[in-house]
């Protein structure tokens, strides 16, 4: 029986598809390459198709044994959600319903969607926990949740079991140096940072610093993308135990601020940074710290490689030999 992974050539779905083969499974890599990179795939075997297309989907269920699903394929930038809300809807809603559509029908059972802290919204407490109220604020992580609001019926109805994996800033690069993170444009702080330092990103800036924070800008945790990819395996095997359906955040109760990271990354890197500030984005909220502890009890899940510092060192390498 084998793993399909949608969006397995992106920057966290291809770290989760190393994780698979490192642990035995067969792996099924699906993939537009509208973001995703063939470069960043590294075993399995690979189907290019749209998940908006319904016949691409059921071309896999047809042609493959699946046993469960990790669902990673989608768009994800805030800024392009507030500008362009038709097309979140329309991508990230359509691929996910055309996707349990194609697992119903093939009687596949087990789901793990890379959801988002986004759905929280603006945080009544921090860090934030799993029973927080959804409200989200802009249409990227309102798509996360529409989502996230169907499973719960499909599981009830259906008994498809699944597990909604919340987290915010995916971050770093693989260890072993083989997988990155490559988004054209890049809007991420710590990969825009690092290529303003490598000369390919001069319009590098700050957004927003008259947040209510210590240093005015924004706070955020930051978890390394193998800790992500190894908690999507870890949900994965705790639903084939006979776990039950539900969200889990993906957190590290630490929040670290831009100005943070940029005096990180100046530490790491050796080299000087002069950042620019612009105005805030749309959509952003002062502080985002998710809680990992239900993640840590439940799952076992442990954040080996998200100390700052080494975030930027594996980030670092990455950029430079790529």
């Amino acid at each position: 029986m084998a793993i399909l992974v949608t969006g397995g050539a992106g920057y966290i779905g291809s770290q989760a598809v190393k994780e698979l083969l490192q642990r035995k499974y067969e792996v099924i890599v699906f993939d537009n390459l509208s973001t995703g990179h063939r470069e960043l795939v590294r075993g399995g075997s690979f189907i290019q198709g749209d998940l908006r297309s319904l016949e691409d989907v059921r071309t896999v269920f047809r042609h493959y044994q699946v046993e469960a699903v990790l669902h990673f394929a989608a768009l994800m930038q805030v800024g392009e959600s507030y500008a362009d809300p038709q097309k979140y809807y329309l991508h990230n809603l359509t691929s996910s319903l055309n996707l349990l559509q194609a697992m119903l029908e093939a009687g596949v059972k087990y789901f793990i969607f890379s959801s988002s802290a986004a759905v929280y919204g603006q945080p009544a407490e921090i860090p934030i926990l799993e029973d927080h109220p959804l409200l989200p604020l802009n249409p990227y992580g309102a798509s996360k949740f529409m989502v996230e609001r169907i499973l719960p019926d499909y599981d009830r109805a259906y008994g498809l079991k699944y597990v909604s994996l919340r987290y915010f800033n995916a971050a770093g690069a693989d260890p072993d140096g083989e997988l990155g993170e490559w988004h054209e444009p890049e809007t991420h702080l710590i990969p825009s940072l690092l290529l303003h330092l490598l000369g390919r990103n001069p319009g590098f800036q700050i957004f927003g610093n008259d947040f209510p924070t210590a240093d005015g800008t924004a706070v955020r945790d930051y978890i390394h993308v193998a800790d992500l990819a190894g908690a999507h395996v870890l949900a994965l095997e705790m639903l084939q135990a006979g776990g039950s359906s539900q969200a889990i955040n993906l957190g590290s109760s630490r929040g670290y601020s831009v100005l943070e990271v940029v005096q990180a990354a100046e530490k790491v890197t050796g080299r000087k940074i002069s950042p620019k500030f612009g105005p805030r984005r749309p959509g952003d909220v002062p502080v985002l710290l998710a809680s990992g502890k239900k993640a840590e009890t439940l799952l076992g899940w442990q954040r080996r490689f998200s100390d700052l510092e080494f975030i930027i060192e594996t980030a670092w390498k990455w950029h430079l030999n790529h």
